[in-house]
């Protein structure tokens, strides 16, 4: 199984190859460019030095939100493009997920996936880490950071915070006892999404490039702006 990932979700960019669960290659930039500028070429460079070709590839991930709306829109819609030549199989896999796979090996932590979703809010998941595996306590979810702390503060030093909203909770959550990943731990990755799509994979759920969406949990902000308008403007009839 040869499978191309990549992440768009939040400021960096990166693609990933991976054959089995072998980590072939992976690019990573973290720059002022836009991700429409990086990840193509990106892609082309990463297979062109393993000497692959996207005929060659079995499956396509993206990391598909929550994040960056025009992160998440513009990796979904490369893996689309790659997808359909060949119709490949693709794997929408959860931001959040992805930013705790690096912590799967902490045995019996409980590992808080979390990104800074501004407006108040952060977007978070729990997992629970045995034995090299991640288990899902919660869905992914927006909420605030005092809701958050509240909810987890009875995991005490056994939380380890995850994610670019990681040191955002960090200060109040170290109030009674968490603590927080590494920086070369703490963020999404594309090799972190081949992961775990490869697990997706095993069981069965690949999609089509039709079928493969974005899980925003939030309306755009131009939405959100827009349907504030229109119940006022209800409110005032």
């Amino acid at each position: 199984m040869l499978l191309l990932a990549i992440d768009s979700s939040a400021g960096p960019a990166s693609a990933a190859v991976l054959e089995e669960e072998k980590l072939l290659g992976e690019y990573f930039i973290n720059t002022k460019q836009t991700h429409s500028q990086t990840l193509l070429p990106m892609v082309e460079s990463l297979l062109s030095s393993l000497g692959k070709s996207c005929a060659e590839l079995d499956a396509l991930a993206v990391s598909c939100g929550p994040g960056s709306f025009t992160g998440v829109r513009i990796g979904i819609s490369c893996v689309k493009g790659l997808s359909m030549p060949n119709n490949t199989p693709c794997c929408g896999v959860s931001t959040l997920e992805a930013i705790a796979m690096p912590g799967r090996y902490e045995n019996g932590a409980l590992i808080c996936a979390v990104m800074d979703a501004r407006c108040g809010q952060v977007y978070q998941a729990l997992f629970r880490a045995e034995e090299g595996k991640l288990h899902r306590l919660t869905p992914d979810r927006a909420l605030s950071v005092a809701e958050l702390s509240e909810e987890c503060k009875e995991y005490g030093s056994d939380l380890i915070l995850f994610g670019d909203g990681a040191s955002l909770c960090y200060e109040a959550f170290r109030e009674w006892g968490a603590r927080i990943a590494p920086p070369e731990l703490r963020f999404q990755r594309a090799s972190s999404v081949a992961l775990a799509a490869m697990a997706q994979l095993a069981e069965g759920k690949a999609l089509t490039a039709q079928e493969l969406m974005p899980a925003y949990l939030r309306l755009p902000q131009a939405e959100r702006e827009l349907k504030r308008k229109q119940e006022k403007r209800e409110n005032a009839l």
